[in-house]
């Protein structure tokens, strides 16, 4: 099993920033790709930011593009969403997931259906 917890969630102005973490453990060989996704209330969950952990090969959703940066502190076992130039529609829940698969089109990973486990969640909420 993973676990993953997220943390770092909390309110902002429109145009802040926060950082969100995904601390990551259990059995984690053989984990090929950390994600970050989202879900606003009445919308289906949609992949932001992945990582792959051997080589550190980051893909964004063309919304965040520019704005949102994934990374990884392997010491910690630890993944980093840092946002910037927030806006008041990247307000939803934001979950860190893992999945053992790898190879294939990058774009799979960005799907929610590609991740096996999942952490709880933290809110981001961003005011105009």
């Amino acid at each position: 099993q993973v676990q993953l917890v997220e943390s770092g969630g909390g309110s902002v102005q429109a145009g802040g920033s926060l950082r969100l973490s995904c601390a990551v453990s259990g059995y984690t060989d053989n984990v090929n790709y950390i994600g970050w996704f989202r879900q606003a209330p009445g919308k289906e969950r949609e992949g932001v930011a992945v990582i792959r952990l051997g080589g550190g090969s980051t893909y964004y959703a063309d919304s965040v593009k520019g704005r949102f940066t994934i990374s990884r502190d392997g010491a910690k076992n630890t993944v980093y969403l840092q946002m910037t130039s927030l806006r008041p529609e990247d307000t939803a829940m934001y979950y860190c997931a893992a999945t053992r698969l790898n190879g294939g089109i990058w774009y799979r990973f960005l799907r929610p259906d590609s991740y096996n486990y999942w952490g709880q969640g933290t809110q981001v909420t961003v005011s105009s």
